[in-house]
């Protein structure tokens, strides 16, 4: 093409000249867009690769095709899961109010501590509905032992505690297991209000039976004024006695008697009943810790049996920590060497760590109710252990006794022969020391047993009989019924105060259904044994009293010796008002023992903690402290008072748990 200027003087003009192929004039290849062109240029791109390009494209493309369909199925799965879960949040929403009218709340809902309570701590509802399958103890008994690291969680000192927990049951509903303070266990399916829209398989509630929904019983002004007791007794001993076997309260010191600790011991489930967590605690660290049985002492087979032995299977069973069970074998296997004698009646001191025992130095005889008030403590723990040898040694002992000739009409003499393995201080019947509890572990035995042991039974009943033959006589001028004592021939009006267990013990055997005047002999008896304390100047019963027989103007039923007037801070009567209440609902067994308490309250607490027995119960104005706490204040008086006070029969079930003559509760074999 031709380019060029115009002539002079005409307007300039610029021209370029593009030179077409024949195919691109005529419109056919190079670029032009449209979507054939575009696929025949990437084919020829396609062929412009190596076959090992070509290869690795194709593998690529078929790998993620791959992946896409597996993406695509899972995928398909998530939003089925979410469409589903968003059906089942409507229809949750709909049917939670009726599972919670099914299933009530295991907690309490926290309630406000009355007003007139005054200075005591405010404290949590008393009992929370039992689970369904609920099991205590060892297996082969339908015990199931709780969680260790569980152990304390529904059973609470203060409201506080209750609120808390609720609170954290808010947060976490798939805890792995929640134990009352009754040593109920309720299992993690057992979860009435699901913490997500759906309810998973821990979270479904279980059945209840209808006797099973029951409203929890609150704690009354009294059963806190037993727990303010208790506190305060438990200071005195944390101050001035920690890790010792008895508190000195006016001295502010303790006293030892085996080393071992037994006021201690002795209140360890005393702490779990009134739900004194926090006290428990720290006793069970002093337990884990400090507890040492190997050490070159003599104990007394019987008193480290009842309160011990005793103590720390009570505590295992309410508790489920296999802490206290190890050291039950542990005391258990060291006392044995008591058996091993010619008679197999056991020697009354063993020494723990030497592993051999002795009579008293005094005389080789033991007394019949320290060799025959051991038995549900030996049997118990050959129970939970699978070791037949305790169970063995003690059931050795009852057989001897059950043929042994010597008794009167059933009533056995105070003294046996470890030797000969025969009565000895032949005629002398009492149900005071030395003899008492013999007669109370025949019922029990028989209880714990399933009753179904009868040589034990027909010596229970025959004794009875024995007494009723024997023993009871009624004073003047109020006709008290009362059980004296027989020596040789001769009717003493004299009455231990530890005689006032026995109203206790026949009304369980009545409850058990033994003869029904059984429990109005055991009616009569609670009156006389209120009287000892409502005929006494302080209002507290001496340790010993004699009953007039004849009227006399002026005198009243009760004369108490000098000897005789020390008040030891003893359980017997408060055992006997606790079980006559469970049994009859009489609303003045809970009037008389709060009355005791109150006394004293007054005449033996001590200001900088603790309380002291006292020599006088006959001087209200000078009761002349003497500076000791017995063990068994702990242990059996104050559990009695806080038990009496309630109106909770679960609360150790009587028809589920015998205590032992400690006031320790042992669970009652059922079959597996």
């Amino acid at each position: 093409m031709y380019s060029g200027a115009a002539a002079a003087g005409s307007p300039r003009r610029d021209f370029i000249s593009v030179t077409l192929g024949p195919e691109e004039a005529a419109g056919v290849g190079g670029y032009n867009n449209s979507k054939a062109w575009r696929r025949r240029s990437c084919w020829r791109k396609w062929k412009q690769l190596s076959r090992l390009q070509r290869s690795v494209i194709l593998f690529l493309f078929a790998f993620l095709a791959v992946c896409g369909v597996i993406s695509y199925t899972s995928m398909g799965e998530t939003w089925k899961s979410i469409t589903n879960k968003s059906l089942d949040d409507q229809r949750t929403e709909q049917e939670i109010p009726r599972l919670k009218l099914a299933n009530p709340a295991v907690l309490p809902a926290p309630q406000k501590a009355d007003a007139k309570h005054g200075d005591y701590p405010e404290l949590s509802l008393q009992k929370p509905p039992k689970p369904p399958h609920v099991r205590r103890g060892p297996s082969n008994l339908q015990i199931k032992a709780p969680r260790r690291d569980t152990r304390l969680k529904t059973r609470h000192d203060t409201m506080r505690a209750v609120e808390e927990l609720v609170e954290a049951d808010k947060v976490e509903k798939t805890e792995k297991s929640i134990i009352s303070w009754r040593g109920a266990v309720i299992e993690p399916d057992q979860s009435t209000e699901p913490s997500s829209s759906k309810i998973t398989e821990l979270e479904k509630p279980s059945p209840v039976e209808p006797e099973d929904q029951k409203e929890p019983v609150p704690i009354n002004e009294r059963q806190l004024a037993v727990i303010e007791a208790f506190r305060h007794a438990w200071k005195g001993y944390k101050d001035f006695a920690w890790g010792h076997d008895e508190l000195k309260p006016l001295s502010k010191s303790y006293s030892e008697w085996f080393g071992l600790g037994l006021t201690l011991i002795d209140a360890l489930d005393t702490m779990w009943i009134l739900g004194l967590k926090e006290e428990f605690e720290e006793a069970r660290k002093w337990v884990a810790n400090d507890l040492v049985f190997d050490k070159n002492v003599d104990v007394n087979l019987f008193e480290s049996t009842i309160r011990i032995l005793g103590g720390l299977l009570s505590t295992y069973h309410l508790s489920g920590d296999s802490l206290f069970l190890e050291k039950a074998k542990d005391i258990g296997n060291r006392l044995m060497p008591a058996f091993k004698t010619p008679s197999k009646i056991p020697y009354s001191d063993v020494n723990i760590g030497r592993g051999t025992a002795h009579p008293p130095r005094w005389t080789s005889d033991s007394t019949v109710a320290e060799v025959t008030s051991i038995q549900l403590e030996f049997r118990e723990l050959s129970r939970l252990t699978g070791d037949e040898k305790f169970q063995k040694a003690v059931d050795e002992v009852m057989k001897h006794v059950h043929i042994l000739s010597g008794k009167n009409d059933g009533l056995v003499p105070m003294f046996i022969n470890t030797n000969s393995g025969q009565f000895t201080h032949l005629g002398v019947y009492t149900l005071g020391a030395r003899a008492d509890s013999y007669y109370e572990y025949l019922l029990k035995q028989w209880i714990q047993g399933g009753k179904k042991e009868n040589e034990l039974l027909e010596d229970y009943m025959r004794a009875i009989e024995g007494v009723k033959k024997h023993l009871l006589q009624r004073s003047e001028p109020k006709k008290l019924t009362f059980v004296g004592e027989l020596a040789h021939g001769h009717f003493s009006a004299k009455m231990d105060h530890l005689v006032c267990f026995l109203p206790g013990t026949l009304a369980l055997g009545a409850h058990n259904g033994l003869a029904a005047d059984h429990m109005k002999l055991a009616e009569t008896l609670i009156e006389t044994c209120y009287q000892m304390y409502a005929q006494v100047e302080t209002g507290l019963s001496p340790e010993i009293v004699h009953f007039n027989l004849h009227a006399q103007k002026g005198h009243k039923d009760v004369e108490i010796k000098p000897a005789d007037r020390h008040n030891l801070l003893r359980p017997e009567t408060v055992e006997s008002l606790f079980y006559m209440y469970r049994f009859t609902g009489d609303k003045k067994y809970q009037d008389w023992g709060w009355e005791i308490l109150q006394n004293f309250n007054r005449y033996t607490r001590v200001p900088t903690g603790g309380y002291t027995s006292i020599n006088n119960v006959q001087n209200p104005s000078n009761p002349e402290p003497r500076d000791k706490m017995e063990s068994f204040f702990l242990g059996e008086t104050l559990k009695y008072m806080f038990l009496l006070f309630s109106d909770d029969i679960d609360l150790i079930n009587l028809d589920k748990y015998v205590f032992n003559t400690e006031a320790h509760p042992l669970p009652i074999w059922v079959p597996a």
